[in-house]
């Protein structure tokens, strides 16, 4: 999440209150802001839903070791640098986890010095590595722009890679706010004609004669109002690329104009006898069963199959929740820029309430939700209050116990590692250095989840 200016920000888990009181005292004076956690537990959740430059965090604690909390804050941030504080009698744990990705360790009584120099050295380190994280993904928006990593997702990019390079005619379907349009932005910012224009056309905005204008351009005098002569959106897409969303919308005298256009590669002019020539790539989307529509004689049979050379269906947001909590950051950071809005996170009960929401307008819905909370956003952390009222309707729905928790854990830590091993082409030495833990460590994460 891409965060206001605000001080640097250090979480202190320590299961002795008199100690971490003092800790947090000393910090203040050194110009820190400090949040506390008693445990693990509550350090893991802390880290789920803000943002922190660094972790102070104790070896030995009742409900949850440092080493284990360790583990799971690294599965959600792991560029986020965690010094450990430790007895002697633990060093060797302290040494073990620093070998997996822990930035440094401290012994007790602690030598405040050092201490001091150990969190200049984290978030110092802290955010170079997030510059580098920030550039990496902006380059991923600008080939994609698309949010998600879950397995159905994963799918659609993977078929994305494979079809976008080609010259094959695409239809995309998908329910409405799925994200139709940014599947068809990849095609073609991924395809030999990425340098040549992107034009879109919503076939159900327009009524039919506007439309087959719009398309395909008329003649001076073609109609009332036609003063000049003007290009369609299939000469502007000349050697690009032409998206046609809402395709199953269009009457069927539209849809013999359009199939002549994809087989013979040239177009009349409304009110013209020229005959213009096109090199033009076709993807359309629709929300509608096209091959329903086409038993029901709706939509023409062969222009169906003309434009289903390949299908891609995108997912709607209830079969890939996993993504909800990347989607939301994004969009928190994305408005609170807008917005001018100081955003230093989400609280995890409002992230509860996002993740179990069945989203019925799919990503679009949540976009507007997140931004809608944004603006009316008390304080500096987004909260449910300022949700609206279908999805703060779900907290009684919420009651999860505590081993869903834990899967809910292991199943991001799991995402994590396998979206960073499909940005290093599968290089587990390279995802192993991004990730922060040994190679060793990931190749037994990797066995584990075969065995599953």
């Amino acid at each position: 999440m891409k965060l206001q200016n605000h001080l640097k920000s250090v979480l202190v888990v320590d299961d002795d209150q008199v100690h971490r009181y003092m800790l947090c005292s000393m910090l203040a004076e050194w110009g820190y802001r400090t949040v506390e956690a008693d445990d693990g537990i509550t350090a893991v959740t802390a880290v789920e839903s803000h943002f922190y430059d660094a972790v102070l965090m104790d070896i030995r604690m009742t409900r949850m070791d440092g080493r284990e909390a360790f583990h799971r804050i690294q599965a959600i941030a792991p560029a986020l640098p965690v010094i450990l504080m430790t007895a002697y009698s633990t060093v060797e744990s302290a040494v073990e986890t620093i070998q997996q990705g822990a930035h440094d360790y401290l012994t007790k009584p602690l030598d405040f010095d050092r201490l001091r120099l150990a969190l200049e050295r984290a978030v110092d380190h802290h955010q170079v590595a997030s510059k580098k994280y920030q550039v990496e993904e902006e380059k991923t928006e600008l080939e994609t722009r698309i949010i998600g990593s879950s397995p159905p997702m994963a799918d659609l990019l993977e078929m994305i890679s494979y079809v976008a390079p080609t010259e094959a005619t695409v239809l995309v379907c998908g329910e409405s706010g799925t994200g139709k349009e940014l599947v068809a932005e990849a095609l073609h910012n991924n395809s030999e004609r990425k340098n040549e224009p992107f034009i879109k056309v919503n076939c159900a905005a327009l009524a039919e004669s506007l439309l087959e204008s719009e398309l395909f351009g008329h003649e001076k005098g073609a109609f009332t109002g036609a003063e000049t002569r003007r290009e369609g959106k299939f000469v502007q897409a000349d050697r690009g690329t032409l998206f046609l969303d809402e395709i199953g919308e269009t009457s069927k005298a539209m849809q013999v104009k359009l199939l002549r256009v994809l087989q013979e590669h040239e177009l009349q002019r409304v009110g013209g006898d020229e005959t213009v020539k096109v090199d033009v790539r076709i993807i359309a989307a629709t929300n509608k069963d096209l091959e329903k529509e086409v038993k029901n004689n709706n939509f023409r049979e062969d222009l169906y199959y003309r434009l289903n050379v390949v299908m891609l269906e995108v997912p709607p947001l209830r079969q890939r929740g996993k993504d909800i909590r990347e989607l939301v950051t994004y969009f928190a950071g994305k408005y609170a820029e807008k917005n001018r809005r100081d955003l230093e996170g989400i609280t995890a009960e409002c992230m509860n309430l996002l993740t179990c929401y069945p989203w019925p307008g799919n990503v679009r819905e949540l976009e507007n939700a997140i931004e809608r909370g944004i603006i009316l956003m008390r304080g500096t952390e987004l909260t449910e209050r300022s949700l609206p009222l279908p999805i703060q309707k779900q907290k009684e729905k919420l009651t999860m116990p505590a081993g869903n928790q834990s899967e809910s854990l292991f199943e991001a830590e799991k995402q994590l590692i396998l979206k960073t091993l499909a940005k290093t082409s599968g290089n587990k030495s390279e995802a192993s250095r991004r990730l922060g833990i040994t190679r060793k460590t990931l190749l037994n994460k990797l066995n584990k989840y075969d065995e599953m």
